[in-house]
């Protein structure tokens, strides 16, 4: 049997899957995250299981849907009682450790991780909390608007390059540390960018990577606003998208902007990946790629994420191991639910595989084994924050999605 291996787990914040040449898109320069599509298992139809940062985390990490674990929004508590497969690695005899941006909002800001080598990007606390008695129309200060739009370009600094920067550098030199040490426990090292989340800012040097009219081609049109559905309006009303005149400029700039972050990404990809190699370490480490939800980048005319349509909740799933997995691409639809027993799996070789009272969704380890695989669950994801007037939903189901909140018409997609 082949020993524990490693677990390098990369996340993205906003990266739609449609962004990258992986997932077909003609423009993206992202070499790196196509190597590992290359030789790893690419999950073609994969999906967060609700469209915001901190819920979609929280339920990545816990296997649950949020309302199971009360993680409604970017302030919702999530309790150190809630166990995640970081706890589980750890119990397995895994070094843990976190890189970045997790979005944890309550005291415990480690939920399983044995050290945390920066802060956060946010704020930990409540300050996010919607207050559902106000009327729509009146927004808090810290609501998306179309600022990020109407100022995106190139930049020389940002916080965000900032975060970043550090996340990368303390990555690299944990790999660095941990190749060199006598610590012989397999890890579990997680490596989270903010990027490429808005503002739409990014460095010359990948702001000059894009032509914007070829990326200008990938969307559809904007929807006029009285013709989007319910839940679209709101979401675009508490954006103030109804009160802003874009122009053709600010939403190729936006773009531009966005896919020089992609760009940005892929980069520091590369330099983990150089490091796992020079290290001797990328033979026994298997490399996790993932987002936490997309962006719609104006497609429908809609920014942002929070809704359940293609670039907002579709999202890269790549999992790749030199003489693991074999390379292949998997059509059937997954969520980022299927992460916590793949994790457990993976980490346990699957001998014995995870005990059903433990997980609520299946492994995605046949898929990866190139055994025969089981046939694909539905995927269901949930929102219920900023724009929500009710519970949103959605099921998708073969090549079938549905969408439904309690107020408005439902919607079915083919």
């Amino acid at each position: 049997m082949q020993k524990q291996p490693n677990i390098l787990f990369i996340m993205a914040d906003q990266m739609s899957a449609l962004a990258l040449k992986a997932y077909g898109n003609p423009v993206a320069k992202t070499p790196h995250i196509q190597s590992l599509a290359d030789r790893g298992v690419v999950f073609q139809n994969a999906y967060c299981n609700s469209p915001l940062c901190a819920p979609s985390r929280a339920s990545m990490l816990t296997g649950r849907l949020p309302s199971q674990i009360n993680a409604y929004d970017n302030a919702a508590d999530f309790p150190s009682s809630t166990p995640t497969f970081i706890h589980y690695l750890r119990h397995m005899g895994y070094r843990t450790c976190l890189s970045g941006k997790m979005h944890f909002t309550g005291p415990d800001q480690l939920h399983g991780f044995e050290e945390r080598l920066t802060t956060d990007i946010y704020p930990a606390d409540f300050g996010w909390t919607c207050d559902w008695e106000r009327p729509l129309d009146d927004r808090f200060s810290w609501y998306h608007n179309m600022q990020s739009v109407t100022d995106a370009g190139a930049c020389v600094r940002s916080n965000q390059l900032d975060f970043d920067e550090e996340v990368s550098y303390r990555a690299v030199r944990w790999i660095l540390d941990q190749a060199r040490s006598d610590d012989q426990r397999p890890f579990c090292l997680t490596v989270s960018f903010t990027h490429p989340h808005d503002p739409y800012n990014i460095t010359q040097k990948y702001w000059d990577l894009y032509d914007p009219e070829d990326i200008d081609g990938l969307y559809t049109d904007p929807i006029p606003f009285e013709n989007l559905d319910a839940h679209s309006r709101r979401v675009a009303r508490i954006c103030d998208l109804d009160q802003t005149t874009l122009t053709r400029s600010h939403i190729l700039n936006a773009r531009r902007a966005y896919y020089g972050a992609v760009s940005y990404i892929d980069d520091k990809v590369g330099e983990l990946l150089r490091t796992l190699s020079e290290t001797g370490l990328a033979d026994n480490t298997i490399i996790v790629f993932a987002s936490d939800h997309g962006d719609m980048l104006g497609d429908r005319g809609l920014w942002y994420k929070m809704t359940f349509f293609e670039w907002s909740a579709r999202v890269p799933l790549i999992i790749s191991a030199l003489d693991r997995f074999p390379a292949k691409r998997v059509a059937q639809h997954v969520s980022l639910l299927n992460l916590f027993p793949t994790m457990v799996d993976m980490a346990s070789n699957h001998t014995p595989p995870v005990s059903a009272e433990n997980v609520y969704h299946d492994s995605l380890m046949p898929y990866l084994t190139g055994n025969q695989a089981p046939a694909a669950a539905p995927v269901v994801a949930e929102y219920l924050a900023e724009g929500a007037v009710a519970p949103c939903f959605m099921i998708l189901k073969n090549q079938f999605k549905y969408i439904f909140s309690d107020p408005d018409p439902p919607m079915l997609f083919d």
